[in-house]
């Protein structure tokens, strides 16, 4: 197939300035997706009880029972 014939097939569209914009804003979302991702991996959340004191995540909180202790 010679190139006369192929672009003839396809020939070339120019790029409009809506697709730059939807590539870029693409760009901006992924890039604020990686630099969430990265701030929260980052982070060490303190996690509070019932009562708005700090708990020990590793730590049993609750009784096998269901109920609260006090």
């Amino acid at each position: 197939m010679s190139e006369t014939t192929s672009q003839q097939t396809f020939p070339r569209k120019q790029s409009s300035p809506l697709m730059y914009f939807l590539v870029f804003m693409s760009l901006i979302f992924i890039g604020i997706l990686v630099f969430a991702y990265t701030v929260t991996k980052r982070t060490h959340p303190v996690y509070l009880d019932e009562h708005g004191k700090p708990v020990n995540a590793e730590s049993a909180h609750h009784d096998s029972g269901g109920g609260h202790s006090q």
